[in-house]
């Protein structure tokens, strides 16, 4: 039974259709990439998963869970990085740690995330204090503190340099290998190509591919997965 199976989910605001009939599934143990420009409709699937926004039609399973019905049992399996991660400027990391870890009935040793995310040195750093990789690596670490069996990661290299991006990757193979499923949000293809097992591609709020970086190339008949993400979705309108 796949981890996530969303079935011709639908979601307007107004008269603006932002997900038009996205259906898709997330095998355990995988990392799964939603691909796609901003306003694809990837944000809002992703926050009807995790139970932050309704549904207006369709049909969604997290971890054999109704998001919408059961979302306080849903939280504490599901570790979530939004977008932006805000926390006070004068929040100590392993304060920050220590309390979101006080929100599970069985959270992670906070010294040893400390550890797995080279954060030990910066334990007693303030927050705002913090670089953008450091703060992406709390925020990682924030989505880890209650011993996920998924963990939904948005956009979470946006606005980092070169090394700390290619940092974060390893991070997040890392966190894949200790046996939680990720499902990723990204507009980069270079990020789905190094991380993903599979990918599904939006477009205009409808998922117009899915598969394996190198059977979309094939698919596309492109050598990167940036000419076939072109390809794709150009043919699709």
């Amino acid at each position: 039974m796949p981890l996530i199976e969303v079935t011709d989910l639908r979601k307007r605001y107004g008269n603006r259709v932002a997900v038009d009939g996205v259906s898709f599934s997330v095998e355990r143990g995988e990392i799964f990439g939603i691909l796609g420009t901003n306003g694809a409709g990837k944000t809002t699937t992703v926050e009807c998963i995790e139970g932050l926004r309704q549904a207006d039609a369709g049909e969604l399973s997290v971890l054999g869970l109704n998001p919408a019905t059961d979302r306080a049992a849903l939280t504490r399996r599901v570790g979530v990085q939004l977008q932006e991660s805000r926390l006070p400027a004068k929040l100590r990391v392993r304060e920050a740690l220590e309390l979101f870890a006080s929100f599970y009935p069985d959270p992670a040793d906070v010294d040893l995330l400390l550890e797995r995310l080279d954060l030990r040195d910066h334990a007693r750093s303030y927050f705002g204090k913090l670089s953008g990789g450091q703060k992406q690596r709390v925020s990682i670490a924030l989505a880890l503190v209650g011993n996920p069996e998924l963990a939904i990661l948005d956009e979470l290299t946006t606005g980092l340099d070169p090394h700390a991006r290619r940092d974060t990757w390893k991070l997040v193979e890392a966190v894949r290998d200790a046996g939680v499923t990720v499902l990723l949000v990204t507009h980069f293809m270079d990020e789905a190509e190094r991380l993903c097992d599979r990918v599904a591609i939006f477009d205009a709020g409808r998922v117009v591919a899915t598969g394996t970086p190198a059977e979309l190339r094939a698919t596309a008949g492109e050598s990167t997965l940036d000419d076939a993400f072109v390809s794709l979705t150009r043919s699709a309108r």
